[in-house]
């Protein structure tokens, strides 16, 4: 019913947990294990057993998905290229505090810091498995995407490249590398709350589906 999430553990130096179904037999077992927990529910389900549990909101989650069909292509201008061959440390630079939206970011009971690392870790382990683009500009590395099988997971802009609508050509051609591979639908998971990469993910051509509500707790 619960179990543990060591990635997670590794940056915030606790015990972290995933609530794998909302039951009162679950939060019971919460209640007995210290550390930090986290629960995704249906948004329309009844939550006033993971408040009385200590459970509190933090985000809202949309999962995002398009066959070939359905992407809206767009043809990159001159210069605006993505590849696999990418400066570690730059990209990890790139990351580092770029994930103002993420749950974790905005859980109250979290140091920022100890998030920072949470996704840097992340995008490290991906680094290593060789499953990141980089995104490049004139040459010049302006972002990255992480991916794992055909879900874009992990994604940031550096902020000097932000607003210029260039996002929508990177990831085009990052998809359309993803397709090439072999894969039949690419899916992503986005936060309710940020706007821009759900305005990116809709004028793509991306159908929405499958809300969760995401509820954190932390036990001491």
């Amino acid at each position: 019913m619960i179990k543990l999430t060591p990635w997670d553990s590794a940056a915030f130096g606790l015990p972290t947990w995933e609530v794998c179904e909302y039951s009162a037999a679950a939060l019971q077992l919460v209640l007995a294990r210290p550390g930090h927990h986290t629960i995704k529910v249906d948004p329309l389900a009844d939550k006033a057993a993971l408040q009385a549990h200590g459970f509190y909101y933090c985000d809202t989650l949309i999962e995002t998905s398009a066959v070939t069909e359905q992407l809206r292509r767009v043809d990159a201008p001159t210069g605006v290229t993505v590849s696999k061959a990418l400066d570690r440390q730059a990209t990890l630079a790139i990351c580092h505090g770029a994930f103002a939206h993420g749950r974790f970011h905005r859980d109250f009971s979290l140091a920022r810091s100890d998030a920072d690392l949470r996704y840097n870790n992340w995008l490290s382990q991906l680094l290593d498995a060789g499953t990141v683009y980089g995104l490049y500009s004139g040459g010049e590395l302006a972002g990255f995407i992480g991916f794992q099988g055909s879900s874009l997971v992990l994604h940031a802009i550096d902020k000097k490249f932000r607003g210029r609508g260039l996002s929508k050509f990177w990831w085009c051609l990052v998809i359309d590398e993803l397709f090439a591979s072999g894969h039949m639908r690419i899916g992503s998971s986005i936060s309710a709350s940020n706007m821009a990469v759900l305005n990116l993910y809709a004028s793509l051509g991306f159908s929405f589906f499958h809300p969760q509500d995401i509820y954190h707790c932390l036990v001491s």
